[in-house]
């Protein structure tokens, strides 16, 4: 794996490790032609003269001497080169010990010119497209939606006044440089009754981005106190806010920039949202919580409809290559997000491929029953349908189902009813040991293929995705 990431086009340190051998060379011809001036007028029985010879190996065979002069030159430049460069780098280096010096690199240098990717939604489906992201790319910024209520984040939004930051700390431990000991960190849940079991919203429930984390069993899991149910993730991100004078971008700033993530987690908006649903029967349910358990969903939307968007949400938009929508709940995480005033009309003028990563599994509750077809028709319904130019949708569905799950795989009808325009593109994009998610690495894998073959370095016209909408 080492001498595969050293081997890599681009990653910009053998051009120089060539050019710094080819100085060697010469300076090691001025050497010999020197030394060759030097002894050419000695006798051939002077103690010099024997000397010279023995330091240039002159009793080997020419073809042997030069066999092993050679060989021994480029081990010992090869190790003196890495050696030199360790220990400048060692002092400034904020990494893992343990970690290859050019796995640093090929991250820093190679995945710097990977495209420009915007994935929005939030919850678990977001942070698994992030991690199999960061592998392609480190241009990576998740617009992340902020309407929770439940849990932890719920409690923090009540006590606090700031936006929900369950699903922020999700997809900052994706995009962690070390996710195993970052993970572990930003999702232990201190233990005790809390509010990863009680809720603002609805007693005795789990919010959906707080699901991700449960407590850890250890020396204190008995304790109660009122750090109880708060994921140390969330309660890092609020304390940055409060710094920050109550500024909630400068927080999640912040975050990024201490933890360093690879790419940036931004929020859909600085602003508390709360939202709203009506169903089928018209009646009306307020909180994402709520709404994430309630079947028959017509429509969703977010208060207050002012919200300011986030300016860095909207300045990778339009800078972006490639955004993908989810996946994630759809009208709890999903919808959301793309609800901000501003965010969908962004994605619409930005000219990127834009690929809507369909979920593999039905939720219970609001996307029970629900198939391909009628995940686009929600687009549809909330003036989103126009925004996709693929739609990636899982096409294995022997993977196993876990105990007691409630849901089912997505079924493939398509085309929605009255769309167009949206290619359909089928892929193995579930875990085979979890029919419930996506295999991050074969979603990513898949986001690239697209990229490449449809995207690469032309972007298309935005004006040709606004047309499509009229």
């Amino acid at each position: 794996m080492n001498l595969r990431r050293w081997l890599t086009v681009g990653i910009g340190v053998k051009r120089w490790l060539l050019l710094a051998f080819v100085g060697l060379v010469v300076l090691a011809l001025g050497l010999a032609h020197l030394l060759r001036q030097l002894t050419a007028d000695l006798q051939p029985n002077n103690p010099a003269s024997q000397a010279a010879d023995l330091l240039t190996f002159q009793f080997l065979p020419y073809q042997l001497r030069g066999i092993l002069l050679g060989g021994a030159g480029v081990v010992l430049f090869l190790l003196g080169s890495y050696r030199l460069v360790r220990a400048l780098v060692d002092p400034f280096a904020l990494w893992d010990r343990e970690q290859p010096m050019v796995e640093v690199i090929y991250q820093k240098r190679f995945l710097a010119r990977g495209p420009r990717i915007v994935a929005i939604g939030g919850g678990t489906g977001l942070a698994t497209l992030l991690r199999g992201l960061k592998e392609y790319t480190s241009n990576l910024t998740a617009v992340v939606t902020v309407a929770d209520d439940g849990g932890s984040s719920g409690v923090l939004r009540e006590e606090l006044g700031i936006p929900a930051v369950g699903d922020i700390r999700n997809c900052v431990v994706a995009l962690a440089d070390d996710g195993a000991l970052m993970g572990r960190l930003l999702q232990y849940r201190f233990p005790g009754t809390g509010p990863a079991t009680a809720s603002p919203a609805e007693p005795g429930k789990a919010s959906a981005s707080d699901a991700a984390s449960r407590p850890v069993e250890g020396p204190f899991a008995a304790a109660e106190s009122g750090l109880g149910g708060h994921a140390v993730g969330n309660l890092l991100l609020a304390a940055l806010v409060q710094l920050e004078q109550g500024d909630f971008e400068q927080g999640v700033r912040e975050m990024n920039r201490v933890l360093a993530v690879r790419g940036s987690v931004v929020p859909a908006t600085g602003t508390v949202l709360t939202m709203h649903a009506r169903l089928s029967d018209g009646t009306e349910v307020a909180g994402q919580s709520r709404i994430a358990r309630t079947s028959g969903i017509e429509r969703v939307w977010v208060t207050p409809e002012d919200v300011r968007p986030g300016e860095e949400a909207l300045r990778a938009i339009a800078e972006a290559d490639v955004v993908v929508l989810g996946p994630g709940s759809l009208y709890t995480s999903l919808l959301p997000a793309l609800l901000v005033p501003g965010i969908r009309e962004a994605v619409a003028a930005s000219g990127a491929l834009v690929v809507f990563a369909c979920n593999v599994a039905t939720q219970a509750g609001e996307t029970q029953g629900y198939d391909l077809a009628d995940h686009l028709d929600a687009l549809e319904a909330h003036g989103a349908a126009h925004l996709p130019d693929l739609v990636l949708a899982n096409n294995r569905f022997d993977a196993r189902s876990p105990e007691g799950w409630a849901g089912e795989p997505v079924r493939l009808r398509w085309p929605p009813r009255g769309r167009a325009g949206a290619r359909l593109v089928l892929d193995d994009l579930v875990d085979p040991a979890n029919a419930r998610r996506h295999d991050s690495a074969n979603l990513a894998a898949s986001v690239m293929r697209a990229w490449d073959r449809e995207g690469g370095r032309h972007r298309r016209p935005a004006a040709a995705r606004t047309e499509r909408s009229a």
